[in-house]
């Protein structure tokens, strides 16, 4: 199982975890992304995954393996 998190002091909201992950990433009233709970998790690092970890300028997208 892995964990989806963004770190929100690195975010700097280029959204680009967006194009990989619409259905999971969520932006707050100031435009910066977030992993909502209900969908933090998913049963296997997919590729989807991979691109939005190496697509954030900043290197808040991360995915910890539980």
């Amino acid at each position: 199982m892995y964990r989806i998190r963004i770190d929100s002091e690195h975010c700097q909201g280029h959204a680009r975890c967006l194009t990989f992950l619409p259905e999971t990433v969520d932006f707050d009233d100031e435009g910066y992304a977030y992993v909502p709970d209900a969908k933090s998790r998913c049963p296997e690092m997919t590729n989807a995954l991979r691109q939005a970890v190496a697509n954030c300028p900043e290197r808040a997208f991360q995915v910890v393996q539980e």
